[in-house]
């Protein structure tokens, strides 16, 4: 054979391979990016970073045609499934190709979750198909330029999330069309609080929009199953708050949550369901979420508990709490773990908190202060106990002392009074609200031992009566008798 014919072979094979593979490409070559990557069209120049593009995505797996014809026409027929732009209540289904419950070669490929099924039953799902005009994908997350949530450009990472929903909740030409009655300055509160500003300074770790909403299956504040609504919102703050190595760098301390759950007001909100008490946001705010430092705390308090921090406001220890830089009502009652108050709190006991800054002597002028409100209170309730004994033993006897009995529950609203009027730290008011109620109790107790007195004279008068009736009886027996014999002589 001729070397020529020998030499010329190889180049032969060669070409015929980088023939077939030349071909092959163009078959997958998407014409679509191609042509609108050559007239310089802006979607093009933003694609070609979009981590779609990266994976593989074309054109028309979003848009539909044929992405392997030169044809304009034919690649852009509605017979080969050609869509053009997707409507605004279309583009979840075709985000939700690969993103939704079916399964598909890059779905496999890339493990994406499903999330359509969460967007459907979130609140943007619904208005979105109530209005054909709401929140979808492309809203928060872009369109050609798309990159990965992680990426510090994507504008669902943490430092740009916050500005990504205020692109629509601090729109109120937008919002009134979904919920006119929706605030639309979440945006501006948030950045005055301690989240907004770390999130602003670049930290992505301090809370966001999502971090307490969710981001796709985002409901109503007033669902339920909302992380945001009351009896969840301990738990949602606890996700980051309670993660020891999260705040690690933060240096606050991580047990509110548990020390939460066993307050008064955990056990309200809870255990007994009552949506009036206070969870985390009644005392540090929501979207403001600003901690209530020394000078606000007693205001935050005073919100639920007004008559307790109008009385504080006025009370010698308002300057001098103040002066100390002490934070007002949680020196005595705590802050998130807030016991049930008690009369022990007051005095010198074991149990007390006038104790913690006090002395029980001569040498500080508050301890009389202090043992006459303790006194006082004492000498109430235990005089309300005394007497529900008194009238209890008396009910026992068969005594009628339903109207003693029906006064003594008029104490407790004394005993409020005078608990409350202890937050002015000073006598004269307590004794004041007290006397009313020391009064009520007097009278029970009188009325009680008035009754069980006539019971016992009752007694004793039927106990004489039965013996003197007893005599008659017997003395009319001898009677008797005595005429029986006279008559038989």
């Amino acid at each position: 054979m001729d070397q020529k014919i020998l030499f010329g072979l190889p180049l032969l094979f060669i070409l015929a391979f980088a023939s077939g593979t030349q071909a092959q490409k163009s078959q997958t070559v998407d014409k679509c990016y191609s042509c609108h990557r050559d007239i310089g069209s802006d979607e093009a120049q933003a694609y070609k970073n979009d981590i779609h593009f990266k994976a593989g995505v074309t054109c028309a797996d979003c848009h539909g045609g044929d992405p392997t014809v030169e044809d304009q026409d034919a690649a852009m027929s509605p017979a080969k499934g050609y869509i053009g732009v997707p409507k605004a209540s279309a583009i979840p289904q075709v985000c939700g190709k690969c993103h939704g419950p079916s399964k598909t070669e890059l779905k496999e490929k890339f493990r994406l979750d499903d999330v359509m099924d969460d967007f459907k039953a979130s609140v943007h799902g619904r208005a979105l198909s109530e209005s054909n005009d709401g929140p979808q994908c492309v809203s928060c997350h872009g369109i050609h330029n798309i990159v990965s949530i992680k990426d510090r450009r994507s504008p669902v990472y943490p430092t740009n999330v916050t500005k990504t929903c205020a692109k629509c909740h601090s729109n109120p030409n937008y919002m009134k069309k979904f919920n006119p009655g929706l605030p639309v300055d979440q945006y501006e509160k948030y950045l005055t609080s301690v989240h907004g500003k770390r999130n602003q300074s670049g930290d992505p770790k301090a809370a966001t929009c999502v971090s307490c909403h969710s981001n796709h299956l985002i409901r109503a504040v007033k669902d339920p199953r909302s992380p945001v609504y009351p009896t969840n919102i301990p738990l949602t703050c606890s996700k980051c708050h309670s993660n020891k190595m999260y705040m690690a760098e933060y240096h606050i301390p991580t047990n509110q949550y548990d020390n939460y759950v066993q307050s008064v007001h955990g056990i309200a909100l809870l255990k007994n369901s009552d949506l009036s008490a206070p969870a985390c946001n009644s005392c540090h705010g929501n979207h403001g979420a600003v901690p209530p430092g020394a000078a606000s705390v007693a205001s935050v308090c005073g919100t639920c508990h007004q008559a307790n921090a109008d009385l504080f406001d006025k009370s010698v220890h308002k300057n001098a709490f103040a002066k100390a830089k002490l934070p007002g009502c949680v020196v005595c009652h705590s802050n998130h773990l807030v016991k049930p108050p008690s009369d022990k709190m007051i005095g010198f006991g074991s149990a007390s908190v006038c104790g913690e800054c006090h002395k029980d002597n001569s040498s500080d002028s508050a301890a009389s202060t202090i043992l006459v409100m303790k006194t006082t209170l004492d000498s109430l309730t235990n005089g309300q106990k005394d007497a529900s004994a008194l009238l209890a033993h008396a009910e026992q006897l068969g005594m009628d002392v339903s109207d003693a009995s029906y006064s003594l529950r008029s104490v407790n609203q004394s005993l409020v009074e005078s608990r409350v009027q202890v937050h002015a730290f000073a006598i004269a008011p307590v004794v004041s609200a007290a006397q009313p109620g020391l009064k009520i109790v007097a009278d029970a107790q009188k009325s009680a031992l008035g009754a069980i007195n006539e019971y016992y004279f009752r007694r004793k008068g039927l106990g004489v009566a039965t013996l003197v009736i007893t005599l008659l009886v017997v003395l009319l027996y001898l009677k008797i008798k005595q005429i029986e014999r006279k008559s038989r002589q």
